[in-house]
């Protein structure tokens, strides 16, 4: 498991900095053999409060273009990464906080959490995947509700409607997110890999190609190493070793 905090006091806005500490993590974990990547932030009450409004407002239209294309470019690689991603949501986690949470794989949050994407409230949009990741994981009237009102959602209410995957008590977000990474680790990287492929096709593609994949990836998992190795495992009644 690769750990990245985020750190930006006051309250973690997604600026250059931080966007640039995203791809160098980015980069690490790529380039090491971290099953997962675990999202957590060091500021009491803030997972990241959205993007970088001071630099915005300052902004011409092209250096606007250019911050949101450098904000995105983190987002979108951990979106498509083939090794799963884990944020641990303490507190607030609005707009572009709330748009990295969504690039994530999965989601534990705490009862204190709040969610939002209040763009609309700028004269904006979310402009970072929200549009896009949001009604895939919600479903299109809870997340036009939640955009068009800009309204921001407790932690009780988010995992209500799946956008949180594990609900836990204020403060244990990032341990209970440590664990479920554990968990992960534990398991063969070549089916998480896989299964999130998988699960991405039923969102982009025909039924019948979807399930045309899930053949072709079940029959390639099947002759590889960690397939030998779960089975054997299996059978003799160990704990198999995927490392």
């Amino acid at each position: 498991m690769l750990r990245v905090t985020l750190y930006r006091p006051p309250a973690n806005a997604l600026g250059l900095p931080l966007v640039e500490g995203l791809e160098q993590a980015l980069d690490e974990f790529e380039k090491s053999d971290a099953r997962v990547l675990l999202i957590t932030s060091a500021l009491d009450g803030f997972f990241a409060a959205g993007a970088d409004i001071k630099l915005m407002a300052g902004a011409t239209a092209d250096e606007f273009a250019a911050y949101g294309e450098a904000l995105r470019g983190p987002l979108n690689r951990l979106a498509t990464a083939d090794r799963p991603s884990i944020a641990a949501i303490e507190g607030l986690a609005l707009g572009g906080g709330m748009e990295l949470a969504l690039a994530c794989t999965l989601r534990v949050g705490s009862r204190s959490a709040r969610l939002g994407l209040p763009e609309s409230k700028l004269g904006l949009i979310p402009g970072a995947g929200g549009t896009q990741r949001l009604p895939r994981l919600v479903g299109r009237a809870r997340a036009l509700d939640l955009m068009l009102t800009a309204r921001e959602l407790s932690g009780g209410e988010a995992y209500a409607m799946g956008l949180l995957d594990r609900l836990v008590e204020r403060g244990a977000a990032a341990e209970t997110a440590m664990a479920l990474a554990e968990t992960l680790g534990r398991r063969s990287g070549a089916a998480l890999t896989e299964i999130m492929r998988c699960v991405d096709d039923v969102f982009d593609r025909p039924l019948a190609d979807g399930l045309a994949r899930e053949t072709e990836r079940v029959n390639r998992l099947f002759t590889g190493r960690e397939a030998r190795e779960g089975l054997t495992a299996f059978l003799e009644k160990r704990r198999p070793d995927y490392a």
